[in-house]
Formats: C-alpha cells, structure tokens, sequence
C-alpha cells in the first residue's frame, strides 16, 4: 500500500466504514441462512467470526492508529464480543513500521525549542520499540547517563481525529440499524474509547502516572519503576530512564542469573492484588513487554499510558456484591450493580438477579483448593460469556481491569507453572473482604468463616458433569430432539409427496374429463397441505424451544 494514503482522511473513513458494513451484511446473511443451530452450525459461525477478526487484525496491523489501539480495547470487552473474536484480537501487537528518524527528530527540537545535540550527547536513530502511537530510543544525556527517549509518531494526532470520525459512523450504523445498538450503550462506549485514547496521546498524562506508580509502590522493596525527566518530557516527548533486563518471561535469562522463579512470581502477584482489588490506579496493559526483570531479579514495570482507576466507592460496591453472595442476599449483589453503573436502563434486575443466582450456585457450594491458573482463565471466560448475555456493560475501568487479570495469570504460570492462586490470595480475600477502616467491619466475622468457600472448587458443576444420570439424560434429549428433527423432515416430505401426486391426479383427471379419481386427488392435496402445515408449525416451534 502507498504509505502516503494512510494520511489521507476519506481513504482511511472509507476502508473502516466499509470493512465494518461488510462484517454486518456477513453476520445478517449468516443468520437469515442458518435457521438452525446444531454443531455444525456453531462451527461454522465460529469461523466466520474469526475470518473477520483475522480481517481486522491484517487492516490494523496495515493502517495503525485507532484501529490497534480500538483492537486492544476490544480485546478487553467480554461482554461485547464473542470469545472467537477476542482471541483473535489479543494477538494484535501495537508494534508497527517505524517512520524516518527525521520526523521524531523534527518533534523532539520542536517541542525542546533547540537542537537535540544541546540535550543528548547521542541518539541512536534505530528505534528499540514502534507503537501505533510513539517510538522509543535509546539515546545517553551529557553527563553520561543513558536514557529512553519516545517521541510521539509523526501526524498520529491528525490519523487519530480521521479514525474517530470513522469510529463514530460505524457506531451511527450499528445503532440505527442492528438490535445491538439497543442493547449496549454506544455513546457511553464510544466516549471512554476516545477519552481514554485521547490520554494516551499526552505523554504528560503517562508521566504523572509514572510518578504515582513510583510513590504508591516505593514500599515494595523487589519492585522498581524507572525515573522519569521531568524537564525534558513534554505533550509529545517523555524521557525516562533506560533500564538494562529482559521481558519477566524471558525463561533464558532468569536461568542465566539464577533468579528465583517462584519469587518473581509472588512479588508480581502481590504488585497486581494491591493493585487489582484496593482503591487507586492500576496498570490495564501489564502484558510481558511492560514487565522486565533486572538481573538481581528486580521487577520492573514500564509504560503506564493505559492505565484504569478502581475508585473508592467502587471498592465498597464490589464488596457489598461479594457480601451479598456470601449472605445469599442478591438484591444487595443488584444494588452493587446499579452502583457501579454496571446495568443498563432497561435491564430486568430480577431476570439478572435470577441469572447471577443460578450461575454463582455452582462457584459457592465446593472446595476451591484445587483452583489453579487454567481454571481460573476458564471462570473468567465463563464470567465474560454471562455478561456479554445479560444487559450488563462494563465501563471502561472495569474492562480493562479484567483483561489485566486475564493477562496477570498467563504472565504468572509462564514464570511459575506451579503457582498456588488459592494459598497465596487467602489472606489478601480475608483482609480485603474484612474493609478494614470502612462500614464494612461490620461483616468481618462473616468474611472470614466464610473465606474458605469463597477459596473453594465448584463442586457442583464438577459432580453435575461427573453425574452419570445426569450425563445419560443430557444425552437423551439431546438424542431426542435429533430424532424429532429427523421424524418432522421424513413427514415434511411425505406431505410434500402426497401434495404433488394429488396435484398432478387432479390435473389429469381434469384433462381426461374423468370424475372417478377426484375425490381421492382433492383428498391427497388436502392431506399433504395440512400435513406440511402441521408439521411446519411444530418443527419451528421445537426449534424454538431448543434455540431457548
């Protein structure tokens, strides 16, 4: 492609407008098609999903901006995409082609007011990293020190503002055109995707992150957060310090320095528990690029340009749900909710509060000391699945939050496969559950009698699964419902049959002038018109019922 038509506001408004209408027409053509959703049907729809997000991907990785970063923000929303089409989108690296060293030049000495040799004794024109948004040198001050230079992609402000008009038709059109855009609230999405965007753009914005990360975590003596040069960071430039590792999954090098595995990992689980589940700022992209390890084993964490913010009311809120699952007391579990702004206007709190019953029934009644990192990826999916169903939908925040969590237990079980979830987050559930300091003392004594079943495998579902009577008469009904589908298309045929040999009868008779077979010919057509009727009726509204 002719690079210098990613600069051009119509050609990049209409190949986004248009892959997006294409994906519509394929969804509603799919499904005007396929009326019925056996295993073949799924799998074909799958399929389809993932071509699409395979189209996506390749479009993304071709035109940068917001169509990667609106990618990794899409990654993060289970309760708007399928899981097919997820999956595919974490594996969009923001990694793109580098522009010429004499743009990023030309912004650095325009935002410094002077030439860069007055500043930096050298920069190395070869950047070490290449975003959708800036790149990143090494470069080494006067003095000697060396030093993590980004600066800001050239016109990636200008390719941001053309994307969000494009962002904001494609929304107009799935609002006016689909039931989905009746389901979610697309003004409220597509105004956290431009803010939170939009703050990634000020590299003033990830400096004051820096700082904050480094004072909040200046206790935790095995983690370190880089230095950040103030007074040579701006709007478009951020200067901080260059660190000497490796990525904290870089097997190779924790064995070259004898670093301690299991130690790394409890120094990340406890960074991200104090961050994930306590009040304050959290890093929403800790995947291994923005994690290193020193060769003393030291953590390392970098790039806070997306960040979310789990807010004091909020932390309260989660409590009083996990409270009210704990006391079996689900209008609170619905008033948490409705306090996070997690329900849309028109949600049936009781269908929802009926949902949630049913489906934490099975999380709530075992023994959870078996959990370990796949099972927990795998409740996560499954809480994803049930939010995606329900008029539920996350801001923000709280999507990336989960993402985060997503990513956090793949980092941990590639540095340690052993990790322990259960023994090493018992006590942080039992003092976060406690809100110690807050109006939640109230429930401490409950909170901690009740932390071991909080901690606990879902048996029920596991003897559900493991239940051979169950298991036979799933698989009779399903066996059922294949041989009433069978028995109502052999009979659609017959009907089918009879009808035209009563039509062509009546036809002949009526040419031949003959009365002794009408009767009988009316008596076909009849049979086969009622019996097609019949049998159509309740074919659909088995399928129906199956489709509930």
């Amino acid at each position: 492609m002719n690079h210098r038509f990613k600069y051009i506001s119509i050609y990049r408004i209409t190949v986004i407008v248009w892959m997006s209408i294409k994906f519509l027409l394929q969804i509603f053509w799919f499904k005007s098609t396929n009326r019925i959703w056996d295993q073949e049907t799924k799998q074909k729809w799958e399929d389809l999903l993932r071509k699409q997000a395979e189209e996506y991907r390749r479009h993304a990785i071709r035109l940068g901006g917001l169509l990667i970063k609106f990618g990794q923000f899409l990654s993060s929303r289970g309760d708007l995409l399928p899981q097919s089409f997820i999956h595919e989108l974490e594996g969009l690296v923001d990694r793109v082609e580098p522009v010429p060293f004499h743009f990023s030049k030309q912004t650095i000495e325009e935002d410094w007011g002077m030439p860069i040799k007055e500043r930096l004794r050298w920069i190395d024109e070869k950047p070490i990293a290449s975003a959708s948004i800036g790149e990143v040198f090494k470069a080494e001050l006067h003095d000697g020190t060396p030093v993590a230079v980004k600066v800001q992609r050239y016109r990636v402000r200008e390719i941001f503002q053309m994307d969000f008009k494009a962002l904001r038709i494609v929304f107009f059109i799935l609002s006016t055109f689909t039931k989905y855009g009746k389901k979610a609230d697309l003004i409220a999405l597509y105004r956290e995707v431009v803010a939170v965007i939009t703050n990634e753009l000020d590299f003033t914005m990830e400096l004051a992150n820096g700082n904050h990360f480094k004072k909040r975590f200046k206790d935790f003596k095995e983690v370190y957060i880089p230095e950040y040069y103030s007074d040579l960071s701006t709007k478009r430039v951020l200067v901080m310090e260059w660190i000497e590792g490796a990525k904290i999954t870089d097997l190779a090098f924790i064995h070259q320095h004898q670093i301690d595995r299991e130690r790394v990992a409890k120094v990340l689980f406890d960074l991200c528990v104090e961050q994930f589940l306590f009040a304050g700022m959290f890093h929403s992209d800790p995947h291994p690029g923005n994690l290193m390890l020193k060769p003393d084993g030291t953590v390392v964490v970098i790039d806070f340009g997306m960040v979310g913010e789990v807010k004091q009311r909020d932390a309260n809120s989660i409590r009083t749900m996990v409270q009210g699952f704990i006391l079996n007391d689900y209008d609170r579990v619905i008033h948490g909710l409705w306090e996070m702004d997690f329900l849309l206007a028109n949600a049936d709190t009781e269908k929802v509060k009926k949902m949630i019953k049913q489906t934490t029934d099975m999380y709530l009644d075992g023994d959870f000391d078996k959990l370990d990192a796949h099972l927990m990826n795998d409740i996560l999916e499954d809480l994803q699945e049930f939010i995606k169903e329900q008029p539920i939908q996350l801001p923000a925040d709280y999507a990336f939050l989960g993402r985060a969590t997503s990513i956090i237990v793949g980092v941990l079980t590639s540095v340690y496969p052993q990790v322990d979830l259960v023994e090493w987050g018992r006590p942080v559930i039992k003092k976060w559950m406690t809100g110690e300091g807050s109006s939640f003392s109230l429930y401490k004594d409950i909170a901690v009698d009740t932390a071991k079943p909080l901690m606990s495998l879902p048996r029920a579902l596991i003897e559900y699964l493991e239940d051979g009577d169950k298991e036979r008469e799933w698989k009779t009904v399903n066996h059922q419902q294949r041989l009433f589908h069978q028995f109502y298309l052999f009979y659609a045929w017959l009907s089918f049959l009879l009808f035209i040999g009563g039509t062509v009868g009546l036809l002949y008779v009526l040419q031949s002038a003959g009365s002794q077979f009408l009767t009988l010919a009316w008596i076909a057509i009849s049979i086969g018109a009622i019996g097609l009727l019949v049998i159509a009726i309740k074919h659909f509204r088995m399928i129906k019922n199956i489709r509930q």
